[in-house]
Formats: structure tokens, C-alpha cells, sequence
């Protein structure tokens, strides 16, 4: 089989189709990450999810920091983003704004993130610290803690990878919720 390699504006106009009207009604909460180089792979990661909003806090580096931009490629420009000194006022925002707030992290009540149902949507997802995970006063404010099933023998993932499984696990469950609902009308 002979297959075409597609590049630039040829993959734009494929991932356009499938881009919905509105952005996902996902947004994600940066508690104190340390590497400038984690929260540029995640701007790139929101951008192309598609996620409403990122919410900087405490002492995440911001947009136009240079670290943030080698590996956002361009992307701080396309994904609405704020800063918000502490991670509390930032969630007290969104759950006037009626976001249900999840937590990555793996506790003993941790659900997989699979399990998420309708009604848990529009969903803030709080990403925690590189080596100190999501601060412990979070815990009290959230509405669930959420986990990414693993298999191997390490812990846990890179930050920024585990933003991106979490956004893309997020995405194909609300997708499947709208699909199911869309076919019982």
C-alpha cells in the first residue's frame, strides 16, 4: 500500500473536521508546576484537545517565559489561558461558574478516570506539583480524585504526559456521553 505522508495545512484541514463548534467544556488547573519546559508541552497538549482553558497558579511559569515557549510552539497565542496566585481561588472561581472539580492524583479513593459520568462535566482537572503532587488543602475542595490506571512497575508518569492521557481520556468519555445522548433524543 502506498500512503501519503500529510504535512502542515493538509493536517490542519483533516483535524478540522472533527474540531467541534465550541471548545471541550474541559479545563485544566497547573498547581505549582516546576518546569516551564512541562508547561509548554501542555499548552501544546490543550491546544490541540481543544480544551477551553488553562489556569496557571501559584509558582507555574507563565506565557512569555522562554522555557514555556520552546516547547509550546506557538500555542500560549491560541489557548485562553489566566494565572491565579493560589490554586483555591482559582477553583472557587469555577465552581461559581458550575465546574465540577477533579483531581489527578492516586489516593485510596482515587476513581479511574474512565468512570466519569455526564453529570461530571463541565470538569476542572487539577495537575499537581512534579515531585509534591496536587497540595493537600486541594484535596477538600475537590468533587472527585481521579487517576490514570497504570501497569508497570513505576508510579507515575512524566506531568506533562500525564496531562495528556488524562485531557485525551477526558475528551473520547464526554465524546462517548454526547454520542449516547445524541442517539436517545
Amino acid at each position: 500500500m502506498n500512503y501519503k505522508k500529510l504535512e502542515g495545512e493538509e493536517i490542519l484541514k483533516k483535524w478540522r473536521k472533527n474540531r467541534p463548534p465550541e471548545r471541550f467544556p474541559i479545563v485544566a488547573i497547573l498547581d505549582n508546576i516546576r518546569s516551564a519546559y512541562n508547561v509548554g508541552s501542555m499548552f501544546r497538549t490543550a491546544e490541540c484537545a481543544y480544551i477551553s482553558k488553562l489556569i496557571l497558579c501559584g509558582i507555574t511559569p507563565c506565557p512569555p517565559h522562554p522555557k514555556v515557549e520552546k516547547t509550546a510552539l506557538g500555542t500560549t497565542n491560541l489557548v485562553p489561558w489566566n494565572y491565579f496566585l493560589h490554586t483555591l481561588d482559582a477553583i472557587k472561581n469555577l465552581k461559581k461558574e458550575g465546574f465540577k472539580i477533579a483531581i489527578l492524583e492516586i489516593t485510596e479513593k482515587s476513581i479511574p478516570i474512565q468512570q466519569l459520568k455526564k453529570e461530571d462535566f463541565p470538569l476542572a482537572l487539577v495537575i499537581g506539583n512534579e515531585v509534591t503532587g496536587v497540595d493537600e488543602e486541594i484535596f477538600y475542595e475537590g468533587d472527585f480524585i481521579l487517576e490514570i490506571p497504570l501497569y508497570g512497575e513505576k508510579e507515575s508518569l512524566n506531568v506533562a504526559v500525564a496531562f495528556g492521557v488524562a485531557i485525551f481520556l477526558l475528551i473520547e468519555k464526554l465524546k462517548d456521553i454526547q454520542s449516547f445522548n445524541s442517539c436517545n433524543k
